[in-house]
């Protein structure tokens, strides 16, 4: 127990007569908490009761138990200073007592009181600091022991003379097993080379430094920040006291800093994800303007004068396919860093990847990933059934993720794993449990189990640099034109949505590791499903319902090009339209002409958005449908439930949102 710092020193005072009792007790009083005793066994009995003492005075002859043999027991009970009060005819005990450690002082009676205030000031000071020792000690092992880093000091010939568990692990030993030895004794080659260098630098300046990658006991190699500070300088070149007893002793700390390398490299990578998203997103909207006016305007051509040679036709086509193609890669760089489409739900791993297993095993490829491939599918679907599968017979916690993005990604992954082997090889699928990888937290819905799902080939293999960039936008290690170069960006940004974390591991000729990080759920969640009506502005041919003759739509946009598009589109299918440059425009003609049906207005326009001008015109009103069509904007910002055309769009695609409105 540590002495409180504001409370007086306990001092037992045990004496078989009542006038000594009294007499010490008014020299006492004054300065200390006293407490008297008649007899050895009423002062035993005290100090079981009072583990605070600090001093016990106490008389030599007493009967049934002399003082000697008193304070004997006592030493047994407790740690505080002892004085021996004596006659001259009980020298032999006094020595006895002093030669056995159980008295600090001895004082003839009759004592002199400034002498013996003396004694018990200074056994109730060497009684704190033993006290304060003791707490310092419990404290400091406390630290040394449960420090996530190994923490060791040497003494003047460098050898060992404290570390901690963490430290003796890096040497493959028990602590016991280390103290005594110097740290050469103790590692191996690779290591030893790096020591000598390090301490020509801690003789010369007293510090060093060094980040190493070094080989655990388990054989994985891990990186270590190894740092070493002598202890016989202060930082300003001042020696510090009792700086002769510390002359060349050493501290050594070593930091296991693989993971938080590895936080910090995903760090960089979520911020130049972030950085690609924002710029992405700032051109998007631009270039899904320019790609609506070329695609509308090829459609408006084909519609008023279709090409009557063959040649002129097909490069009419050509043009229609390649504007289709840029939307859909614009679609594709927006959705790594804001996938748009996700359906989130419980998904049980195992049985996902049984599914995805049992298609592949027969070089099938499911429905939903060929509706999303297409052709690039099937011409994957030879080679898939060489895939092998590992799933865990045992159950796994349910993982909250969008289950056909993810087979896909799984599925993407795979054949890459395959297109990274061309004279075959084992490509593998496992599902595992693991725990919370560092630099994730959980939360109230996300736990500290993590499933995780690892694709592995033994194929070419990255370098650290290839590695650093598999992320980005259009980086392929594939041939031209064997790949976009955004598979990976979308699964990062898809994993990344949904809480997880994409690790890869890779060596040059050893093969890649990809593994998907995905949070258990350790709550019931309801499914979620986008919550408004998107169109991605290709579609399929489809019956639409015919158009009422006399409908009035407005169109709202402020590019004159996808302005004069929409509005073609929609004269051509039998509208009246009207045509407004800006929102501020829009309301004055929503103002001026009461027959409008429909609003269809562009997102992102300057002066005014289109989410404010919808929030106007329904306070005049209410009734009025808005069709939302946007080249990139953030849907979070337009109120629920509304309908949302993404440019590039074709006529079929604007017309069936259109005719669906009205009707509805």
């Amino acid at each position: 127990m540590l002495p409180e710092p504001d409370k007086r020193s306990v001092v037992l005072i045990v004496d078989d007569e009542p006038e000594i009792l009294v007499a010490l007790t008014d020299l006492l009083e004054d300065t200390y908490e006293v407490l008297p005793a008649s007899s050895g066994e009423r002062g035993l009995a005290l100090l079981k009761e009072r583990p605070d003492v600090a001093v016990i005075v106490s008389d030599q002859r007493m009967p049934g138990m002399t003082g000697d043999v008193f304070l004997a027991r006592a030493r047994l009970l407790s740690s505080a200073g002892a004085i021996l009060l004596t006659g001259y005819a009980d020298i032999t005990a006094v020595e006895a007592a002093l030669n056995q450690g159980q008295i600090s002082f001895f004082a003839y009676k009759p004592w002199d009181d400034e002498t013996l205030l003396s004694m018990v000031g200074q056994a109730a000071s060497r009684y704190r600091l033993e006290k304060e020792l003791q707490c310092e000690q419990l404290l400091l092992r406390g630290l040394l022991d449960n420090l996530p880093f190994g923490l060791a000091f040497k003494e003047q010939s460098g050898r060992f003379i404290r570390l901690n568990s963490q430290m003796a692990q890096q040497f493959g030993r028990s602590v016991d097993a280390c103290v005594g030895h110097t740290e050469e004794e103790l590692v191996d080659a690779t290591r030893l080379d790096s020591l000598k260098g390090a301490e020509r630098v801690l003789n010369s300046s007293g510090r060093d430094q060094q980040i190493l990658q070094l080989a655990g006991p388990d054989g994985q190699a891990r990186w270590h920040d190894l740092t070493r500070v002598r202890l016989d300088g202060a930082p300003d070149g001042t020696p510090p006291a009792g700086a002769s007893a510390l002359e060349n002793y050493s501290i050594l700390i070593d930091r296991d800093v693989t993971d938080l390398l590895a936080m910090e490299q995903r760090l960089r990578q979520a911020e130049k994800m972030q950085a690609i998203g924002t710029l992405a997103g700032g051109i998007a909207h631009d270039f899904n303007n320019l790609l609506t006016a070329i695609l509308g305007s090829l459609e408006l051509v084909m519609d008023l004068e279709p090409p009557k040679e063959p040649g002129v036709s097909r490069l009419f086509h050509n043009a229609l396919e390649a504007a289709r193609r840029g939307g859909a890669l614009t679609q594709k760089l927006l959705d790594f860093s804001r996938p748009r489409h996700l359906v989130c739900q419980q998904v049980d791993l195992r049985n996902l990847m049984a599914s995805l297993q049992s298609f592949m095993t027969q070089g099938k490829v499911p429905d939903e990933i060929q509706a999303v491939l297409g052709a690039a599918a099937l011409s994957s679907s030879s080679r898939i059934s060489t895939v092998q599968f590992d799933i865990p017979a045992t159950p796994l916690p349910v993982v909250w993720t969008d289950a056909t993005q993810l087979e896909l990604a799984v599925f993407n992954l795979c054949v890459n794993a395959l297109d990274a082997q061309p004279e075959g090889g084992a490509t593998t699928v496992s599902v595992r449990q693991a725990n919370r990888p560092l630099g994730l937290t959980g939360s109230a819905t996300h736990g500290e189990a993590w499933v995780v799902v690892q694709v592995m080939d033994r194929g070419v293999g990255m370098t650290e640099e290839m590695q650093a960039r598999i992320f980005d936008p259009f980086f392929t290690t594939k041939g031209i034109g064997q790949g976009t170069g955004l598979g990976l960006s979308m699964i990062y940004g898809f994993i990344s949505h949904c809480g997880g974390e994409v690790r890869v591991e890779s060596v040059p000729g050893g093969g890649t590791s990809i593994e998907l990080w995905l949070p258990a759920m350790v709550e019931e969640r309801a499914p979620v499903t986008p919550v408004r009506s998107v169109r991605s502005g290709q579609v399929t041919p489809q019956a639409l319902p015919p158009v009422q003759h006399g409908e009035t739509i407005l169109v709202v946009d402020d590019e004159p090009g996808v302005r004069a598009v929409t509005a073609g589109f929609l004269r051509r299918a039998g509208y009246d339209v009207l045509e407004s440059a800006s929102g501020a425009e829009a309301l004055s003609v929503i103002g001026d002409k009461p027959g409008i049906a429909l609003v269809v207005m562009d997102v992102m326009m300057p002066g005014m958005n289109g989410d404010e001008v919808a929030r106007r015109l329904h306070e005049v009103r209410p009734e009025l449908p808005v069709l939302f069509v946007t080249g990139y904007a953030d849907l979070a910002l337009l109120p629920e439930g509304v309908t949302v055309l993404h440019k590039p769009y074709t006529r079929d695609a604007l017309l069936g949102d259109v005719r669906a409105m009205l009707a509805a």
